[in-house]
């Protein structure tokens, strides 16, 4: 995948959500139930979330003019668009207006089927069987009952890729997302090899309002990779 020159990118994950909370909550206690209940897409920023995307709309805010982002496209997915409602507000306060989100559901979270909303403790309890197939398959193809593997999170990524390439040449653009987003991203955008992106994953997933960037250098028009997982405005934050 080859992006246009000039196309510099950014992808924020979302702030911390209700789930997150919730499902650190129950693999501590090593219990499966979260209390969660309706859709995965519905689930909203927790209020350290929210405090999250005011730290993300500061740090943008900071930036000069020639560096923030001049296109902004979001998830469909609730907690997505609230990081931007909230980073957008941040930045007002402090007098920078950022750009109005665009919605994309090519940008939606890695669809898990008739796993959703399930700690691994309750598939073991409820779907042992499916359970057992996880463990067994690799993790980069595990592909739960109606859902999508990472593998098929990157294929539904690449056309998207492909019209930034085309419609957004020259621009600075974010994206409001989510873990598996932006590791697939990074397996298409840097051509990572499928044992680099194990290892990418196996690193942990990527922290809620993080940032990673790539940008073109000295003409290339092939971006490379300016950070990962950065979170020093969420340390650095006065609130």
């Amino acid at each position: 995948m080859r992006l246009s020159s000039g196309l510099d990118l950014t992808v924020v994950r979302h702030g911390q959500s209700t789930a997150n909370v919730a499902f650190a909550a129950a693999e501590a206690a090593n219990r499966p139930g979260t209390g969660l209940v309706g859709r995965d897409r519905d689930i909203p920023l927790s209020p350290l979330g929210e405090t999250q995307a005011g730290a993300v709309g500061r740090r943008l805010a900071g930036l000069p003019a020639r560096r923030r982002p001049e296109v902004v496209i979001c998830s469909p997915y609730r907690r997505a668009r609230q990081t931007w409602r909230f980073a957008a507000a941040a930045a007002d306060a402090a007098g920078v207006r950022l750009p109005p989100p665009l919605v994309d559901d090519r940008l939606r979270d890695r669809g898990m089927g008739e796993l959703e909303l399930l700690t691994r403790t309750a598939i073991e309890v409820r779907f042992p069987a499916e359970a057992a197939r996880w463990r067994e398959t690799d993790e980069l193809r595990y592909r739960p009952p109606g859902g999508e593997s990472l593998l098929d999170v990157g294929v539904r990524l690449a056309p998207l890729l492909a019209e930034l390439r085309t419609s957004h040449a020259g621009r600075r653009l974010l994206l409001v997302a989510h873990d598996a987003v932006v590791i697939m991203l990074r397996h298409l955008i840097e051509r990572l090899s499928l044992d680099e992106l194990r290892a990418v994953v196996a690193a942990g997933p990527v922290a809620n309002a993080s940032f990673t960037s790539w940008t073109t250098v000295d003409g290339d028009d092939i971006p490379v990779l300016v950070e990962y997982d950065v979170v020093d405005h969420l340390r650095a934050d006065p609130l």
